[in-house]
């Protein structure tokens, strides 16, 4: 039931207990009006909880790529092989 339900239950269950005066046979109109009211109650506070219970949504979508780092290191024909920047892979 809903918290919307709820209260609709809550002012129909007041309508009849409080500001319906017919008779019918068999059926008391206040104890369904009362009934209702409590049956509204009910239901609005276990809404309310498990309102307040809930898990919020997490977002779930994949982190971004990570950033890739290119370096270049031109050759310079001044210093010998063995002292240039060796390119790792």
């Amino acid at each position: 039931m809903t918290i919307g339900g709820s209260i609709a239950l809550i002012i129909i269950g007041a309508i009849l207990a409080y500001a319906v005066d017919y008779d019918l046979s068999g059926i008391d109109i206040r104890l369904v009006g009362v009934i209702l009211m409590v049956g509204g109650l009910i239901g609005l506070v276990v809404g309310l909880m498990r309102m307040m219970t809930a898990r919020r949504a997490v977002d779930r979508r994949p982190p971004p790529p990570a950033a890739v780092r290119e370096e270049y290191y031109p050759r310079d024909e001044t210093y010998p092989e063995e002292y240039q920047a060796r390119r790792r892979y």
